[in-house]
């Protein structure tokens, strides 16, 4: 193995603070990609998506970010950086997002002079700041200087989902700190299966993560009578509802960056009683729709039965077309490793058949 593949962020760091080219980090094959430009068939720019493999958790996400360094500092530029995990549950780590994950984002936004990052979210079932002790956030966040932000407690704003029992238009409180057009969202995902909309990865991560619940909202004896979460509105009661309004939210609340963790992934019953695939990759781009739609074939996944991500690539929301997606790395067919999807498979894809009158 050469040098430069061995190379790692903290190597990355030391260089930069000695003067060194920060494109050292890059392997040799991710700076040929990146200097590809336009589709010289069509002569249009096409996605870029950065694929990395390995054992450290942290690398794989500094590295993929470093492919696009200066297009992601520019696209920051002095918008204040959200960080936004995947915690469904506050105490079972498969289902969340890894601490070194975080790790490995945020010593990236340092290397390009952004300190001043938040980690953010919501989490489903739980106390949010409960499952960024027992994730080990706290750690990570001291570390770099970032804040912790429970988004149940930083305002919210109403969008409409639908629901397909009443087929009707349903007020959703959604956090504001999503929503704002000043905030650069980073959407770090996980690689899982799931029982409803087959797939959860960085859209959905952001789409369902944003509707905020009351303080007590929860299991156990220190629930609240009465405390309520909107998160469920999203899901629109059916398969149909929850792939329309992920598609329908999409415009506003999607993800600035992907920064899809594949280290250890979900299969089955995901979003939470899934069991573990040591997958050892990452997926790192600024077009979330072209990181989704690669997660997918890594994880063996037909395109073809996620819904929501469907008509996001249908209306032109981001690339979906695998052909139109420029792959920085390793070959894509050398980490495919198909993942046992959930057992209601067949009843989750209803969505591709007509509404009977």
């Amino acid at each position: 193995m050469s040098t430069e593949s061995q190379t790692t962020r903290r190597h990355f760091l030391r260089a930069s603070l000695l003067g060194g080219a920060g494109a050292l980090c890059v392997p040799w094959a991710l700076r040929r990609a990146l200097a590809a430009g336009p589709d010289t068939a069509t002569g249009r720019v096409i996605s870029r998506v950065a694929l990395t493999a390995g054992d450290d958790r942290a690398d794989l996400a500094f590295k993929g970010l470093q492919a696009f360094k200066q297009s992601i500092a520019a696209a920051i530029g002095n918008k204040r950086v959200i960080i936004k995990p995947n915690n469904v549950a506050i105490n079972n780590q498969l289902a969340a997002s890894h601490a070194e994950n975080l790790g490995g984002i945020l010593e990236f936004l340092q290397s390009i002079g952004k300190r001043d990052a938040a980690i953010a979210e919501s989490a489903a079932d739980g106390p949010t700041l409960e499952g960024f002790a027992n994730y080990g956030y706290n750690k990570v966040a001291e570390k770099y200087g970032a804040r912790l932000l429970d988004l149940d407690q930083e305002g919210f704003e109403l969008v409409y989902c639908f629901d397909e029992t009443d087929f009707r238009p349903h007020p959703c409180r959604v956090s504001k700190v999503l929503l704002n057009p000043n905030n650069f969202i980073i959407s770090a995902a996980k690689f899982k299966t799931h029982d409803r909309v087959v797939a959860t990865l960085s859209l959905k991560n952001i789409v369902v993560g944003a509707p905020i619940k009351d303080p007590g909202f929860g299991w156990g004896p220190r629930a609240k009578p009465g405390a309520k979460s909107d998160k469920e509105i999203t899901h629109g009661s059916g398969f149909r509802g929850i792939n329309y309004n992920l598609y329908a939210l999409a415009p506003r609340l999607h993800p600035h960056l992907s920064v899809i963790d594949g280290f250890e992934g979900m299969e089955g019953e995901g979003p939470t009683g899934g069991t573990p695939v040591a997958h050892r990759v990452c997926v790192v781009s600024q077009d979330w729709l072209a990181a989704d739609r690669v997660a997918l074939e890594l994880m063996g996944i037909d395109f073809a039965k996620v819904g929501y991500l469907n008509y996001c690539g249908q209306t032109g929301l981001g690339e979906a077309d695998l052909a139109k997606i420029q792959i920085l790395g390793p070959a894509l067919k050398e980490h495919v490793k198909p993942y046992r999807l959930a057992k209601n498979i067949e009843e989750q894809l209803v969505w591709r058949k007509p509404v009977k009158g």
